[in-house]
């Protein structure tokens, strides 16, 4: 195929105009559609052995994004899941470029239908009750960061809010006046509005206190040592320091891997044993599809508990009777008497006819 279309032009549409303005997606699912690019851009160049600015979309048909996606994992080392998020990012690409250009639809559909590879169903770890108390009374709030790493823990469990709604949260987000509510911002900029408890706006109020000491300009609510909004690995960081620091008081979070994402795993699981509907908590975090929000009761322990008591266990001194019984000697002495009483009735039947009789 002749190499007539340029790859700058497409490129700055779709970034600017098309994920941007059209759909509306955060900053942080661009910058990975950006990443993915870039990567596939500078394989080409060494695969072709020419720059960069001189690939044309031409360059990049199936066959290049195959290798490229066999080069993600043998040579970068990157996992399943990455190589096939690597692919989504690249199939919106081309099916954009289908739109602004049917000339180019064979190629777009051809990658397009490039496989995703199977993954590992991995299950989600969330924290018991016994385990998020352990948590959060482990946060001393003497210390210089106290206050904020206790509202800030206690938000992400009551909210149930992604860590970038958390950093993106701004002081005019909340309401800590009754009804008390703050108002998270999602995927898509979608808005929803979750109810506070008295205890996480009785916590940010004290940590807002003693922000208001330092004067702060800045309009984030969580802020980090320096005084600048928090970034999603300080909330990260914190997270994993504090779970390590409790792992003494409550030792069953040794053996779990525990994220800020783990916290609002945490909070949907704790919902759904509360007897709210799927729904209820499908709202609450702000999901698009509800078979998201289904995939919490795979994992619910303690409603697998309750079936488990709720079925008996068999009786197993009657199966170990039953199984022994052809051991008994009256069972022995009843084949015994069969294959004699056999033995007679075969030898009174007619013979059969001979041929010909």
């Amino acid at each position: 195929m002749k190499a007539t279309h340029p790859m700058a032009r497409f490129l700055q549409g779709f970034f600017h105009e098309y994920l941007a303005a059209q759909r509306g997606l955060s900053l942080n699912t661009i910058l990975s559609y950006r990443d993915a690019l870039k990567l596939l851009l500078r394989f080409g160049s060494d695969r072709m052995g020419k720059p960069i600015d001189e690939l044309a979309l031409e360059d990049l048909d199936e066959k290049m994004v195959l290798a490229f996606l066999d080069d993600l994992e043998t040579t970068r080392g990157n996992s399943t899941e990455t190589r096939n998020n690597r692919l989504a990012a690249l199939r919106t690409f081309m099916r954009y470029l289908a739109y602004q250009d049917p000339m180019l639809l064979p190629q777009c559909q051809r990658i397009c239908a490039l496989p995703s590879k199977h993954t590992q169903h991995k299950i989600v770890e969330y924290l018991e009750d016994d385990e998020i108390g352990a948590l959060l009374k482990r946060v001393d709030l003497r210390s210089r960061n106290g206050s904020r790493d206790y509202a800030l823990l206690l938000f992400l469990y009551n909210t149930g809010a992604r860590v970038q709604e958390a950093v993106d949260l701004k002081l005019d987000d909340l309401r800590l006046e009754r009804p008390f509510q703050v108002k998270l911002t999602g995927k898509g900029r979608k808005e929803r509005v979750c109810p506070l408890w008295p205890e996480t706006v009785a916590a940010l109020q004290n940590y807002l206190h003693e922000r208001e000491r330092e004067s702060s300009p800045v309009p984030s609510v969580f802020l980090n040592a320096n005084g600048q909004p928090i970034t999603r690995f300080g909330i990260r960081y914190l997270v994993r320091r504090d779970v390590a620091l409790t792992v003494e008081a409550c030792p069953s979070l040794k053996c779990k891997k525990i994220s800020p994402h783990s916290i609002r795993h945490t909070t949907a699981m704790h919902l759904l044993q509360a007897g709210n509907d799927l729904s209820v908590v499908k709202d609450w975090l702000g999901h698009a599809d509800l078979n998201t929000t289904h995939a919490y009761v795979e994992i619910d322990m303690k409603m697998k508990r309750r079936a488990l008591e709720a079925s008996q266990p068999p009786d197993i001194k009657a199966a170990r009777k039953g199984a022994c019984k052809w051991l008994k000697p009256s069972v022995l002495e009843w084949l015994d008497g069969l294959s004699k009483t056999a033995k007679i009735m075969c030898s009174a039947a007619p013979s059969p006819a001979t041929p010909g009789s």
